[in-house]
């Protein structure tokens, strides 16, 4: 079809289509060259043109449990150690169902001191997603002691727990999932 001044202004239009949608597909991907072109707004932060900031993680907070009474078997200890650590995490713990996909299991041994506190804790199971959940599930295991007075169960005062994290890095001991 050839080309006559009739059809100059569709051809415009169509170039001005073209050409905007070129634009709009190159902010999609990210700047070329060293540094990203930033916005500069007076009393503003300087933002990143072209890039969302990742939603920032809150604060979880830990609650600080009373002691424990004394223990009289192996499974109350278990119990009493998985509850524990729920009570002292409610902002990183879930008490749902653990979902079918998991992001973490990291597996613990934790061994205990006579008064319940923890004497050592080893690693059994690292999980593939990397060490974040194993560090998490250390730490709440450490906050939520003591777990009370084993001097009545037989040694060694060792517990295995295994922590079901989900997408959002929230734990539930599996004892408790079992229930």
């Amino acid at each position: 079809m050839p080309f006559t001044e009739a059809s100059r202004p569709r051809r415009l239009a169509w170039l001005a289509l073209l050409s905007a949608t070129v634009g709009l597909a190159g902010c999609a991907t990210q700047p070329l060259g060293p540094e990203p072109a930033r916005a500069t707004v007076p009393g503003a932060p300087a933002v990143t043109l072209g890039s969302v900031p990742a939603p920032a993680k809150p604060a979880q907070r830990y609650v600080q449990l009373p002691a424990p009474p004394p223990l009289r078997n192996r499974l109350e200890l278990e119990a009493q150690l998985a509850r524990r650590l729920v009570d002292a995490h409610p902002d990183g713990t879930y008490q749902t169902r653990a979902p079918g996909r998991l992001m973490a299991i990291p597996v613990l041994e934790i061994e205990l001191n006579a008064d319940g506190s923890v004497r050592r804790i080893e690693v059994l199971r690292h999980p593939s997603t990397g060490n974040e959940a194993t560090q998490l599930a250390i730490a709440a295991v450490r906050r939520a002691a003591p777990y009370g007075d084993v001097t009545r169960l037989p040694r060694p005062w060792k517990v295995v727990e295994a922590f079901l994290f989900n997408d959002e890095l929230r734990f539930k001991p599996r004892t408790l999932d079992l229930e």
